[in-house]
C-alpha cells in the first residue's frame, strides 16, 4: 500500500488541526441509511442461524407422541419386549435436553472459530452441523435407529450455540451505530418466526402426522442451504478484517458494500481510532477477560441479562397454555390452532421492538419488558388461583399470557444479544459472547431441570418465582446499565468507567497538542494503552494483570 493511501486512514500521524476542527471530527458523524447489502446480510445470516434455533425449539412438540411410538417400536425390535414407561420418559427427556447440552458445547467453540475463520466463515461452516443433523433426524425412522434422532438434536444444539453468538457479533460489526439496535433485533424476530413456523408445519393437516413427522426435521436443511448459497457473496465483517486481519483493502471494500457508498473514510477512521486505543491489546481469552477490572461491570451486566433471559419464566408459560385454553372451553382439537396466536404475538412484539429500539433506546425496552413481565406474572398467579371462581377468569388468563409473551419480545427477547456486542470492543468481543452464550445455555438447562420441581411444589404460585427474577433483573439494569443507543464503543465504555473504578483517569487521545509534538513536527509520542476508554501505561497494566 502506498504512503499516500496509508496516510489516508492512519491515526498515527498528527496533522495540524485547531481545536474547532478536532471537536467537529469527534462530534459530526455522517449517518447512513439501510442498504440492500445490510438487510440481505442480516436476513440471510438470521435464516440460517436464529431462525433454525427458534424452529428447533417448537418443532419437536408436535410429533412427541409419534416419536415415543417410534422409540418403543425400535426397542421391541431389538429386545423383543416393550419399553417400560420410566425408560421411555428418560429417553424422551434426553432427546429434549440434549439440545441445550449441544448449545453449551457450541458456545465453547465460538471464540477460536471466529478468530480463525472470521464471523462470516464461522456462520458458513456452522451450516454443516445443520445439514448433517437434518439428514440424521429425517432418516432415523427409515433406519430404525432412534440414536440418530438424539445425535441430530445434539448437533442442532451445537449449531444453535455457535449461531446465537456469531450472528449478533457479525450484525453488530457491520451495522452503523444509529441502526445497530434495529438491525440487531432481526436476530430476535427470526427466532420468533422460527418458533411460529415450527408450530404451523407441525399441525396435523400439514406434517404433524405419524407418517410425515421425519419431514419436520428434514426441513431444517433448507434454511442452512439458503445461507450457504447466498452468504459467500457478501463481505466479511470490516471491523474483523481491519482490526484483526490488518487487511485495509478488503475492509474498505466491505464498508463500501455495506454502507452503499464509495467514500468510507469516516467509517475507516472510526474503526482505526478504536485500533489506536487497543494498540497493545490482543484478542483475549475468557479467563483474561474475566480478570480485567476495566470491564467488570460489563461482564456482570451481560451475565445478569442473559441469565434473566432464560430464567424469566417464558418457558413456564407453555406448560400452562393448554390447561388454560381447556378451562376457557376450547376443545382439544382446536388448541393447536389457538396456540398459533402466541407465536403471532411474539412476531408482532419483536417487530415493534425493532421499529422502536432506536427511538426509545435499549434501557426502557429492556427494563420495561422485565418490569411488565413481573407485573403480569403476579396477575397470572391470581388468575390461576381463582380460575374456578368465575367463568370469565380463564379468558383473562389467556389475555395475560399473551401480554407476558409480548412484554418478553418487546425487550428481553432480543436486546441481550445486542448489548453483548455493544458493551465490548473488538479484542474482548469473542470472549464476551462466549461468556454470554455459556450463561444462556446453562440457564436453559437449569430451567429444564428445576421447573418441574418448582411447579410440583408451588403449583400456580410458581410464577411468583419468575416474577421475582424479572423484578430483580429490572432493578439491577435500572441502576447499572447506561443507554447505548447511537453511541460508539468508547462512549459506552466511558459510561461504565466510574462504576468500574479505574486506577487511572481517562484522557483525550484524538488530538496532537503542541506540547506533545516534537520540534520537527513529526509523529507524536505513542499514546498509552487504552482499554474500553480507560488509559493505562503498559507497565502498570502488566503489573495489574500479574497481581490478579
Amino acid at each position: 500500500m502506498s504512503s499516500s493511501s496509508r496516510s489516508k486512514y492512519t491515526m498515527a500521524e498528527c496533522p495540524e488541526r485547531n481545536s474547532v476542527e478536532i471537536k467537529e471530527i469527534k462530534v459530526i458523524e455522517e449517518k447512513q441509511g439501510w442498504t440492500c447489502s445490510l438487510i440481505v446480510a442480516s436476513l440471510v445470516g438470521a435464516i440460517g442461524s436464529s431462525f433454525l434455533y427458534g424452529y428447533n425449539l417448537s418443532v419437536v412438540n408436535a410429533p412427541t407422541v409419534y416419536i415415543k411410538i417410534f422409540y418403543n417400536n425400535t426397542w421391541i425390535a431389538r429386545h423383543g419386549q416393550a419399553m417400560d414407561g420410566a425408560t421411555l420418559d428418560l429417553l424422551w427427556s434426553v432427546t429434549v435436553s440434549i439440545f441445550a447440552i449441544g448449545g453449551l458445547f457450541g458456545t465453547f467453540c465460538v471464540s477460536p472459530m471466529v478468530k480463525v475463520l472470521g464471523r462470516k466463515g464461522t456462520l458458513l461452516l456452522n451450516n454443516l452441523f445443520a445439514v448433517i443433523a437434518a439428514l440424521l433426524m429425517s432418516l432415523a425412522l427409515l433406519a430404525g435407529t432412534f440414536e440418530m434422532l438424539i445425535l441430530g438434536r445434539f448437533l442442532m444444539g451445537v449449531d444453535g450455540g455457535i449461531a446465537l453468538s456469531t450472528l449478533p457479533m457479525y450484525v453488530s460489526e457491520i451495522s452503523p451505530k444509529h441502526i445497530r439496535g434495529s438491525l440487531g433485533q432481526i436476530t430476535a424476530i427470526m427466532i420468533c418466526v422460527g418458533v411460529f413456523t415450527g408450530q404451523v408445519v407441525g399441525l396435523p393437516q400439514l406434517l404433524g402426522r405419524e407418517s410425515l413427522w421425519p419431514c419436520l426435521f428434514g426441513l431444517i436443511a433448507i434454511p442452512a442451504l439458503i445461507q450457504l448459497a447466498v452468504l459467500p457473496f457478501l463481505p466479511e465483517s470490516p471491523r474483523y478484517l481491519l482490526l484483526e486481519k490488518k487487511d485495509t483493502a478488503r475492509a474498505e471494500k466491505a464498508f463500501q458494500v455495506f454502507l452503499g457508498k464509495e467514500n468510507v473514510s469516516q467509517a475507516m477512521e472510526d474503526v482505526l481510532a478504536e485500533s489506536q486505543m487497543q494498540r497493545n491489546v490482543q484478542i483475549l481469552s475468557v479467563l483474561q477477560l474475566l480478570r480485567k477490572r476495566s470491564v467488570r461491570r460489563q461482564i456482570i451486566t451481560v451475565i445478569v441479562t442473559m441469565a434473566c433471559y432464560q430464567l424469566c419464566g417464558l418457558n413456564a408459560i407453555w406448560f400452562y397454555t393448554n390447561s388454560i385454553f381447556k378451562n376457557a372451553g376450547i376443545s382439544s382439537e382446536n388448541i393447536p390452532y389457538i396456540t398459533l396466536s402466541t407465536g403471532a404475538v411474539e412476531i408482532l412484539a419483536a417487530v415493534v421492538s425493532g421499529l422502536t429500539i432506536e427511538r426509545l433506546g435499549r434501557r426502557p425496552l429492556l427494563i420495561g419488558g422485565f418490569g411488565l413481565m413481573a407485573l403480569f406474572f403476579a396477575v397470572l398467579t391470581a388468575c390461576l388461583t381463582l380460575q374456578n371462581r368465575a367463568p370469565w377468569i380463564p379468558y383473562l388468563s389467556i389475555v395475560v399470557i399473551l401480554l407476558v409473551i409480548a412484554s418478553f419480545c418487546l425487550g428481553p427477547g432480543g436486546i441481550p444479544f445486542i448489548l453483548t456486542g455493544e458493551l465490548f470492543d473488538q479484542s474482548h468481543r469473542p470472549a464476551a459472547f462466549m461468556i454470554a452464550g455459556t450463561i444462556n445455555w446453562i440457564s436453559n438447562c437449569v430451567v429444564g431441570l428445576l421447573f418441574p420441581l418448582i411447579q410440583k411444589g408451588l403449583q400456580t404460585y410458581c410464577f411468583l418465582v419468575f416474577a421475582t427474577v424479572c423484578l430483580a433483573g429490572a432493578l439491577y439494569l435500572f441502576f447499572v446499565l447506561p443507554e447505548t443507543k447511537n453511541k460508539t464503543l468508547a462512549e459506552i465504555s466511558q459510561s461504565f468507567a466510574k462504576r468500574n473504578k479505574p486506577s487511572s483517569k481517562p484522557v483525550e487521545v484524538d488530538s496532537c497538542s503542541s506540547e506533545r509534538k516534537s520540534s520537527t513536527g513529526t509523529e507524536c509520542a505513542q499514546p498509552a494503552a487504552i482499554e474500553n476508554g480507560q488509559v493505562t501505561t503498559d507497565k502498570k497494566e502488566q503489573e495489574r494483570e500479574s497481581a490478579l
